[in-house]
């Protein structure tokens, strides 16, 4: 059985020759998997699967028999598919396979209706029974009450999906009655894809899906062999790569990078960013560094390894055109030096897959148009290359009409891409057409696609907003949906209709309370705001906008208990928000809780690096928590970030902690930071050489001329000499009699340390010149203060000088008799 769902899930064809495989062995290894499929009774719907025939599955005499049976009165759709498929299974137990395909079937025909094509035109009253469709009078009714039975944690689904009906049987067979199924191992793995599509087609991530999400990956697990037999690596890797888009959607960033880790060592291929000389451009003359990938195999193989079955190629007729760039500068691709040193080898359905920018190999229809993509939105923003971008966005878009390439090419390796759903695609297109100024082309594309949110948008460019309100009351003559009417509150700006979005949805619309919220947040109301905010929440906790805006809304509030659960939620979903981190660490500084402040802001620099006001609440953490070896660090950083940044009671700390050898957060002595500290004002003395203070704590920094050490005091005194110059040429200085007696002060101090240098000079004349510096600096004090603060009355200093004055007079003596000591030697 295992080797049935193997097959199944691999996308594998009946006919070996078709897929590829050609060994004697896999031929045996074929023939057991079809007997198990004839002696079952789901031969017949699986040739019908492996065909791509999935229209023929659902009109099958077997599919027909399960969907037949009489409703009862108060059966919804979902009741009444889960009660027939249970009672398939009660009276009939053998057909457990038969519902497996049935079940993938519908999967992959709804997968062809809405991203794959050729589009598929279905009547659901050709395989409903016509006493449950009299329930409906209008075929859009009964495509509600499909829709309704979709819809998760309040996400409304996309209108205009087609054909939703097939998820919804797929959802009944997978979840509702899958643990009826339990001869099926790999059951859990299609579950898998189902909550990929489902989750596509909603407005906003679901809780409900992500749970199931993770129930299916560890029931997975349990099937050893699919991991530990060689002949299923390429399924292995298939199941990683799924698992690791599975987990980016609900925002587990660090369960994707394993999951692709592990897929990438089963490859056995090394996928790295190098730099390589090429020419990225028509008229560059010398070869220059380029950025490239390259891919080698660990085993230096040039083709992928047999032993485990892959899938064959599509013809490259039958893929979508890829347009080359016609620009008269860039080249469509860079032109490298040595070509040969970088060719890749010839990659397997898997390995490609799992490197997904590859479009110099093109081989598989989901592969190619998910690369091309990628490529159309990296290239949007690029003047030269938008126009190549809309080209290829709009072959994608009408590639899916196209008849030529069969749907069974499409999907192969489809799940493991995650290629965008038709309506996606147009919106991009739409979205380049904006971009260009096509701003009314746009517009009709997304009034087709019943995008309202997006048309919306387009009219308030253009400046039409009677027109958006005109828009939206027309659809809603049409059919009330909560989200018409939480649109028509954006736009109006009116919360009644948000109410009326509520009260239609009976009470279980995310979005209701969401632009409640927001209209409350814009009207600074605050407590309303937190309130709304908590019940769109309840209903779905993954609204990753919601939990930051719940956040600052607190912290309005003061509420900093809420704003720290808020951001620990929203730095839980999506771990490189910065500035999440960022307003974690200042809820938990209100809190007094800065070591959890501390390891909040370096996250928050682990996400962003370059933002300096991070770096300043990370700085100002540091000291307040004794961190001094990183608070040097932040100030270096925050230098090269801010040219003028200046913080001098930083600095002060700093230098306190060194001079008076305090204990930092770990115990550690603050002296063995001296030299870093000394490097650190090496730096902002260069820059900040006017600031007074800076010098007086470069110089204190070096014992301010009381160290043992010749060197230090010398320097100490150079230090001195310059604060006491930048304090003298500081306008108007002389006039605040707190600065002058500051200045005196500083004066002094220079004078004593200028003689205990010069008494260590071993030349006198560089002594002399020492004192006579010093001397000439505490006349020109002592002549400013008696033209400036004599009394003229009595001719008198004024009292709090007086002091000072007598000091400097006396300094000035001692100066004079040290340097005629001088002169006489």
């Amino acid at each position: 059985m295992l080797q049935l769902e193997a097959a199944v899930l691999g996308g594998l064809s009946p006919d070996w020759k078709q897929s590829g495989f050609s060994t004697a062995g896999k031929r045996q290894r074929y023939t057991l998997l079809v007997c198990v499929c004839v002696c079952s009774d789901g031969g017949p719907l699986l040739q019908l699967v492996c065909e791509g025939d999935f229209e023929a599955v659902l009109f099958s005499s077997a599919v027909q028999g399960l969907l037949g049976g009489a409703p009862e009165e108060d059966d919804s759709i979902e009741a009444y598919l889960e009660r027939q498929v249970l009672s398939y299974l009660k009276h009939l137990t053998v057909l457990e396979t038969a519902l497996l395909v049935l079940a993938v079937g519908c999967l992959n025909l709804f997968a062809q209706s809405n991203w794959t094509g050729p589009p598929v035109e279905l009547h659901v009253s050709d395989f409903l029974p016509e006493a449950l469709l009299q329930k409906f009078s209008q075929p859009a009714a009964l495509n509600a009450a499909v829709q309704s039975s979709l819809q998760l944690d309040g996400e409304s689904v996309y209108s205009l999906v087609s054909n939703p009906l097939l998820l919804l049987l797929t959802r009944v067979i997978f979840v509702n009655c899958g643990p009826k199924l339990e001869t099926l191992q790999l059951l859990p793995w299609w579950t898998l894809r189902y909550v990929g599509l489902h989750q596509q087609i909603l407005e906003e991530r679901s809780p409900q899906l992500f749970n199931l999400v993770l129930r299916c990956i560890e029931k997975v697990y349990k099937c050893e062999e699919l991991f530990t037999n060689n002949t299923h690596r390429n399924l292995a890797i298939q199941f990683h790569l799924e698992c690791s888009y599975a987990c980016l959607t609900y925002y587990e960033y660090r369960r994707a990078k394993e999951h692709m880790q592990t897929a990438r060592d089963l490859s056995g291929i090394d996928v790295n960013m190098i730099g390589a000389l090429g020419k990225r451009t028509r008229f560059q003359e010398n070869f220059l560094a380029q950025l490239i990938l390259d891919v080698k195999r660990k085993d230096s193989s040039p083709v992928p390894n047999s032993e485990s079955p892959s899938l064959s190629p599509t013809p490259k007729e039958l893929l979508p055109k890829d347009h080359q760039l016609s620009d008269d500068t860039v080249l469509n691709q860079i032109n490298l030096a040595e070509p040969s040193e970088h060719e890749l080898p010839d990659l397997s359905a898997e390995e490609q897959t799992l490197i997904l920018c590859l479009l110099s190999q093109p081989k598989f229809w989901a592969v190619e148009v998910t690369s091309l993509c990628l490529r159309t939105k990296l290239e949007r923003g690029s003047s030269r290359r938008v126009e190549r971008a809309m080209m290829q966005t709009q072959t994608l878009v009408d590639f899916f009409s196209e008849r030529n390439c069969p749907v069974i090419e499409r999907l192969k390796m489809f799940y493991t891409c995650r290629a965008p759903p038709l309506w996606d695609l147009q919106r991009q297109l739409a979205s380049l057409l904006t971009d260009l100024g096509l701003t009314s082309s746009a517009l009709l594309i997304y009034e087709r696609l019943e995008l309202w949110e997006d048309a919306v948008v387009c009219l308030e460019r253009m400046g039409q907003h009677g027109k958006a309100e005109e828009i939206l009351r027309r659809e809603l003559k049409k059919k009330e949906t909560p989200s018409l009417y939480c649109l028509l509150g954006d736009v109006l700006k009116d919360p009644q209709y948000y109410d009326r979005a509520w009260e239609l949805s009976k009470h279980c619309s995310a979005r209701a309370q969401r632009s409640k919220a927001l209209h409350h947040l814009r009207h600074k109301e605050f407590q309303q705001c937190v309130e709304c905010f908590e019940h769109s929440l309840q209903i779905n906790a993954m609204q990753l906008g919601v939990w930051f805006s719940l956040g600052c809304a607190y912290f309005a509030l003061e509420g900093y208990e809420g704003a720290a659960k808020a951001f620990q939620r929203c730095v839980g979903l999506e771990p490189d928000n910065s500035e999440a981190w960022n307003n974690l660490s200042t809820a938990y500084i209100k809190l007094r809780m800065k070591e959890k402040a501390f390891r909040t802001l370096q996250e928050a620099l682990k996400c962003n690096y370059e933002r300096w006001q991070i770096w300043e609440n990370f700085i100002t953490v540091c000291i307040d928590l004794g961190e001094f070896s990183e608070a040097i660090r932040a100030y270096h950083r925050l230098m090269d970030l801010k040219d003028k940044f200046k913080d001098v009671e930083v600095l002060e700390i700093l230098v306190r902690s060194v001079v008076d050898n305090l204990t930092d957060h770990h115990g550690e002595q603050a002296s063995n930071l001296k030299a870093k500290l000394q490097e650190l004002f090496g730096r902002v003395s260069a820059r900040c050489s006017t600031d007074a203070q800076i010098w007086k704590q470069y110089a204190r920094l070096y014992g301010d001329g009381n160290s043992n050490n010749v060197e230090d005091n010398e320097k100490a005194l150079q230090f001195l000499s310059k604060a006491h110059r930048c304090e003298t040429q500081a306008a108007g200085w002389e006039k605040d009699m707190g600065n002058f007696r500051s200045v005196v002060k500083g004066a002094r101090d220079m004078a004593n340390v200028s003689i205990s240098c010069s008494r260590s000079k071993r030349n006198p004349q560089e002594a002399l010149q020492l004192l006579s510096s010093a001397r000439l600096s505490l006349k020109s004090l002592v002549t400013k203060a008696r033209q400036l603060y004599t009394d003229v009355a009595t001719g008198e200093l004024h009292d709090e000088l007086r002091g000072d004055v007598t000091e400097l007079e006396q300094l000035i003596t001692e100066l004079q008799d040290l340097s005629a000591q001088l002169r006489s030697q």
